[in-house]
C-alpha cells in the first residue's frame, strides 16, 4: 500500500517539477503519507517536551512552548536528514525542510496543543496518568485528521512535501 502511495505521488506531481502550480490531483494515500512523516517528528518532539516539562514540574506554558519547539526541530530534522542524503547541500536541504514542514507543523501542532489545552484536566495530568497519555494520543490522532486535507492542498499545488519528493531520486 505504501509503496502505491509512492508511485501514485510520482504520478501526480511529474509533470509539475519546478513550477509550484499546476502539479493536479493527488491522493488521500500521498496526503497521508506525507502527514505521516510530519506527525512523526512533531510527535517525537511533543511527548519528549511535555514529558520533560511535566517530570521538571514545569508550568502549562513553559511546557507547552518546550514541546512546540521540538515538535518544529524533530519535523524539519527528519526531513532535512532525508534531503541531506540526496546530496543536496545544508543551506538548501534547510530552506526545501522550511517550505515543507512549516504549515503542516504549524496546524498539526495548532491542533494538538488546542485539544490538549481544552481538555479538561489534560494540562494537569502527569506522566503516570492515564489522561496524559490518552489525550496526547487523541490530540495526536485529530492532528493527523485535520493536517492531512491541508497537505493535499499543498501537494497538489507544488507545495509541501512536494518539494521534498523532487530530491528523492
Amino acid at each position: 500500500m505504501q509503496h502505491a502511495g509512492h508511485t501514485e505521488h510520482h504520478h501526480t506531481h511529474g509533470h509539475g517539477h519546478g513550477h509550484g502550480h499546476g502539479v493536479g490531483r493527488v491522493g488521500w494515500s500521498t496526503a497521508a503519507q506525507a502527514t505521516l512523516h510530519c506527525l512523526t517528528g512533531c510527535a517525537i518532539g511533543e511527548v519528549l517536551g511535555m514529558v520533560i516539562g511535566t517530570a521538571l514540574g514545569w508550568g502549562n506554558v513553559p511546557t507547552m512552548v518546550l514541546a512546540i519547539a521540538l515538535a518544529f526541530v524533530f519535523g524539519y530534522s527528519l526531513t532535512l536528514r532525508g534531503v541531506l542524503r540526496a546530496g543536496v547541500g545544508f543551506r538548501t536541504a534547510f530552506r526545501v525542510a522550511l517550505a515543507a514542514d512549516t504549515l503542516s507543523i504549524a496546524v498539526m501542532e495548532l491542533i494538538d496543543n488546542g485539544v490538549i489545552a481544552l481538555w479538561p484536566s489534560a494540562m494537569d495530568a502527569h506522566l503516570d496518568d492515564a489522561l496524559f497519555w490518552g489525550a496526547l494520543a487523541v490530540s495526536l490522532a485529530l492532528a493527523f485528521v485535520v493536517t492531512t486535507p491541508v497537505n493535499r492542498w499543498m501537494i497538489g499545488r507544488g507545495k509541501g512535501h512536494a518539494v521534498v519528493h523532487r530530491y528523492h531520486h
